[in-house]
């Protein structure tokens, strides 16, 4: 089995961050709807897109250090 590289495993480490950070985001979405709060397409909306950053950002570092 090979090591990671930096930027391979900083790249990982991104995947997984955003992994859970779409879980709560997924978790705390779900309370609001459950509540019947009126902007929970809001808040679903924000937690999406900062995950789809988290990972554009990762790969896009990842392509400068290869």
């Amino acid at each position: 089995m090979r090591a990671l590289s930096g930027a391979e495993a900083h790249t990982k480490l991104c995947y997984a961050i955003g992994a859970v950070l779409g879980l709560v985001g997924g978790i705390k979405t779900y309370g609001k709807f459950s509540s019947g709060d009126p902007d929970t397409s809001k808040t679903a909306a924000s937690w999406f897109f900062a995950c789809i950053f988290l990972i554009v950002a990762a790969t896009i570092l990842r392509s400068f250090f290869l």
